[in-house]
């Protein structure tokens, strides 16, 4: 049984040996090339205090050895690879938002504001802002959508400039950064949350317990007009801009009440009879709204940098006071008695 099996196994090695070669290798040739240079041993990096590559080939490496062979294998693959320019980078819309003199409308192509609503859902008073329709989707002009982003950025700049109150609203996920951006350099004031009915009908009652202060025309704080404050109304804003009107329908009611003008991103399922300042686009796309946020935010930025600059000029957005002034009661219209105060 043993030397049956030693001669199956030994018959198969011989059958391997005599087997016929390939017909494709019969057209190669039979001599193989021999290398006989021989090939140069890898340079070893020779630590300081080492007397010989031997003694360094033997010799553990240490931080600094591990370190220096660490730069040399980064240096050599720094140079592997290509270099891409010109990527898109979304959060630059936020942190470095364009001028509305940079506004084109490839940019406008770009962030998807010329996206609409289907056909089924439109308004019909947004008739003039359409261009056309495309696969059930209606098409926003852009052309009219530079035009206007323009005339409210020049809005939002000359508010800016005269000292007024501006107040960004955008209660949609996702809003948050851009409102807060844009108001942070116009100076003004946000709300990325619920708007709460009546802030501004009935201010006195929702806002009172908010703080107010005084500041003069550089917007240093005066800490002794605060006692004056006590009995005045709340401060309503001078301009509004909002991010999503459709939403927000109660505070561009109380807006229309109190006859505060307002902005708003305009898209074709909305209502621009509520806007004073329609900006035909889409208001479902993070990427527009954060455009358009960001360009009016870059707007209110420049009309503040010149109120302040003309009131170190001393030019002022109001009459100053020089001289002696009777301190009239703003509600009563009297002047109690010794309110005759000297102002500097």
């Amino acid at each position: 049984m043993i030397v049956r099996q030693l001669g199956v196994r030994q018959s198969r090695q011989f059958l391997a040996l005599n087997r016929r070669a390939p017909v494709y290798s019969r057209f190669l040739s039979s001599e193989t090339p021999v290398d006989t240079a021989t090939q140069a041993p890898s340079p070893v990096p020779i630590e300081p205090g080492s007397t010989s590559v031997a003694d360094a080939s033997q010799k553990p490496l240490n931080a600094r050895g591990k370190w220096m062979k660490w730069e040399n294998s980064k240096t050599k693959f720094n140079s592997l690879g290509s270099l891409s320019n010109d990527t898109y980078d979304p959060e630059n819309v936020i942190k470095n938002p364009p001028s509305a003199s940079e506004i084109t409308l490839e940019l406008l192509l770009a962030s998807g504001t010329h996206l609409g609503h289907s056909t089924s859902r439109w308004n019909p008073q947004n008739s003039k802002y359409i261009f056309g329709i495309r696969e059930g989707v209606h098409i926003i002009s852009l052309d009219i959508t530079a035009a206007y982003l323009r005339r409210a950025a020049k809005v939002v700049e000359e508010v800016a400039a005269r000292g007024g109150i501006i107040l960004f609203a955008g209660t949609r996920k996702g809003q948050k950064r851009s409102v807060v951006g844009a108001a942070t350099r116009a100076r003004g004031y946000h709300i990325f949350e619920r708007w709460i009915p009546g802030s501004l009908t009935n201010g006195q009652q929702i806002l009172g317990h908010c703080e107010t202060k005084v500041v003069n025309a550089l917007d240093e704080e005066l800490s002794d007009f605060k006692q004056d404050l006590a009995d005045r109304p709340s401060v309503k804003p001078d301009l509004v801009v909002v991010l999503n009107p459709v939403e927000n329908v109660v505070l561009l009611h109380e807006c229309g009440l109190n006859n505060v003008p307002t902005i708003g991103i305009c898209d074709t399922d909305a209502d621009p009879t509520k806007l004073t300042y329609p900006i035909p686009g889409n208001d479902d796309s993070l990427r527009a709204t954060n455009l358009i946020a960001g360009v009016l935010g870059r707007a209110g930025e420049k009309g503040q940098e010149r109120r302040l600059k003309s009131a170190k000029e001393g030019k002022l957005t109001y009459q100053p006071i020089t001289k002696f002034e009777l301190k009239v009661d703003p509600f009563t219209g009297l002047m109690p008695p010794g309110s005759e105060v000297k102002k500097e």
